[in-house]
């Protein structure tokens, strides 16, 4: 690391001001600084020392995320060959999901630090870190076989329109990576609806159908056990199946203080009740399902643990991350249960509360200077 640290120190001057690659600066910068921690200090002003910078909070998200992501290479390998009849152990099966699995992640770091890279150069500014997160994220929330091209289109369309017209980093109002999957799906609803790209490359005449699209057509007698639903071992997106392996990453994200444990915790209590209130009612087979499932099923859990609870576009005051996490269960049952042409409800759910979540926090907050305004006694 000593002579990587002296061939920066030898490269510099051609990148600062003055030199022949001035231009390319932030980009310099940025690779520098994800190499190793800056060494500028502040000379005035307030200031905080602390070591989690941006690019320490999205690698500690990183983190989290590779557990949901290494059961997803092995789970798109053992559907494959369940597909084809065959049994196989866990190394071939992971070495086949991993195969597929890992141009997904090229085709979303190359096309979206790309353009971040691009926009960054030609404002003048540094390169943030956002799309550290959101680079895995995508891969994570597609099927598996879904073709390299519609995932670049989405991705220049998340990192475009949802993320950099807004100013960047920080400003976005829509989450990136469900504003690429939200673009996937409406753009191409033949490749992200039906069965064919669960399973990769399976077999004719075999059902990949996922079990949010077998309760959609009413096939619950087809339906997955909870325990299987609950360790991920069925067809879905590369990373959403295993809610073991989502919940590891939720303890990480919790135990670093990363991810709110207020807008984690209401999301799922917000599918909880939405469901029983369903079983109360019990007008068909959907209403019936019992309310736990709607937390194993489809993208729930991932959805609460890595999409709401992102800083950016989730709710800031205390009081308003429950509100936002709790609507978010609960539009996202309704959704699933009420809307038939739309199975996977978490994703709507998320960015319709993130277009409302700085409404929710405007009135948190003007309730509150309503309440200290009333405590105050006005001398006449």
């Amino acid at each position: 690391m000593k002579a990587l640290r002296n061939y920066l120190n030898k490269i510099r001057p051609q990148f600062e001001k003055g030199g022949k690659l001035h231009k390319l600066y932030s980009t310099f910068e940025a690779f520098e600084s994800f190499l190793f921690v800056p060494d500028k200090v502040t000379f005035k002003g307030s200031h905080i020392r602390d070591t989690m910078d941006m690019k320490r909070t999205m690698i500690v998200v990183v983190i989290a995320v590779i557990p949901a992501l290494l059961f997803g290479m092995w789970n798109t390998g053992y559907q494959h060959f369940t597909s084809l009849g065959e049994t196989v152990g866990l190394w071939p099966a992971f070495w086949y999901g991993f195969l597929k699995v890992l141009p997904l992640i090229i085709v979303s770091y190359v096309v979206g630090l790309g353009i971040e890279f691009a926009f960054a150069q030609s404002r003048g500014h540094d390169i943030q870190e956002g799309f550290l997160v959101s680079g895995i994220l995508i891969p994570l929330i597609v099927p598996p076989d879904i073709p390299l091209w519609m995932l670049a289109l989405s991705v220049i369309f998340a990192v475009v329109i949802g993320k950099e017209v807004f100013g960047g980093t920080g400003m976005n109002i829509l989450n990136p990576a469900l504003t690429a999957r939200a673009f996937l799906f409406f753009a191409y609803p033949q490749d992200m609806s039906g069965d064919k790209v669960w399973i990769s490359d399976m077999t004719d005449g075999y059902s990949g159908a996922t079990p949010l699209g077998d309760a959609l057509v009413g096939n619950f007698d087809n339906l997955p056990s909870a325990l299987d639903m609950f360790y991920g071992i069925i067809p879905g997106s590369v990373g959403e199946t295993s809610t073991v392996a989502i919940l590891i990453g939720a303890v990480i994200l919790l135990f670093t203080g990363i991810a709110s444990w207020r807008v984690m915790f209401s999301v799922f209590a917000g599918g909880i009740i939405m469901g029983l209130i369903f079983n109360f009612f019990g007008a068909n087979d959907y209403m019936n399902l019992p309310a736990y499932y709607h937390l194993i099923m489809g993208g729930f859990a991932f959805g609460a643990v890595f999409m709401a609870t992102d800083p950016v576009t989730a709710a800031q005051t205390n009081r308003g991350k429950y509100i936002y996490g709790f609507l978010i269960g609960i539009m996202a049952v309704i959704i699933r249960v009420v809307n038939p042409a739309y199975p996977e409800g978490m994703m709507l759910a998320i960015l319709l509360m993130n277009v409302f979540a700085p409404l929710i926090d405007h009135y948190v907050v003007e309730a509150n200077i309503k309440k200290r305004l009333k405590r105050i006694k006005i001398k006449t």
